[in-house]
């Protein structure tokens, strides 16, 4: 009986162990960190369409999905910006981690009534939130279709564009290159996805860029779209093209 217990039991402490230092072992995530007028801009990367971003002492999270993070681990956020409604968008269990009694959070129109106290900014609309600047633009799908519905309707979703200390920053959310992103200036850091067929191919991430020429450009949510395309597309303009594991 005791050399049968004794092995089970060292077994069950290996188990223990391992289990220990996977749950405390974290996701290290890549991050760019940009110089502003009012201090230091950190964008972290988390993967997909979502993203963590400091800007000074307020952390914003943009669609953070339980699939991409161990969100009790991270910063609570202070603003959560939320494009659309789809799940690897919207994930109410991400949100209840990060969420405070404090924390403001912007949803499409989408989403209204989803999300707890959440505001509801339609494409056009802005908002201040201290030193931050929030401003909803559209997002949706022209040539993209499912049974001849657009994957995402014009109207429903947002994309935002963040301005904070003299940089702006453009989340494209799910979209394609749609006429509207003609009208987007200054813009210094661009986030665009690129995976069919749900939004572009890496000739159309690079015709929307064209449209209003940012000075970098992620391209994100990707799925397997090869980004060195986008790459070669795009290098013979003035536009740097970052590449990061954003899936």
């Amino acid at each position: 009986m005791i050399k049968t217990i004794i092995p089970l039991l060292v077994m069950l402490f290996i188990g223990f162990i391992g289990n220990t230092q996977t749950t405390n072992s974290m996701k290290t995530f890549e991050k760019d960190t940009f110089k502003t007028a009012k201090g230091n801009l950190v964008i972290t990367f988390i993967g997909h369409g979502t993203l963590m971003i400091e800007a000074g002492k307020t952390v914003i999270h943009v669609d953070p999905v339980s699939r991409e993070a161990d969100y009790s681990a991270l910063p609570k956020g202070d603003l959560i910006l939320i494009t659309h409604e789809h799940g690897d968008h919207l994930d109410k269990k991400a949100l209840a981690l990060i969420t405070t009694p404090q924390t403001k959070t912007v949803v499409s129109k989408s989403c209204s009534g989803q999300v707890d106290n959440a505001m509801v900014l339609l494409n056009g609309d802005v908002q201040s939130f201290g030193d931050i600047s929030v401003k909803a633009v559209p997002a949706y799908n022209i040539v993209n279709k499912r049974d001849g519905n657009p994957y995402h309707p014009k109207g429903n979703g947002n994309g935002y564009v963040i301005s904070y200390g003299g940089k702006n920053i453009y989340i494209g959310g799910d979209t394609e290159n749609i006429p509207e992103m003609k009208e987007l200036k200054n813009i210094d850091i661009a986030f665009l996805p690129m995976n069919l067929p749900y939004t572009m191919t890496p000739q159309m991430t690079a015709d929307a860029a064209r449209s209003f020429m940012p000075a970098i450009l992620y391209p994100y949510h990707y799925g397997d779209t090869n980004p060195q395309l986008l790459v070669d597309l795009l290098k013979d303009t003035t536009i740097k093209v970052r590449v990061r594991k954003m899936k």
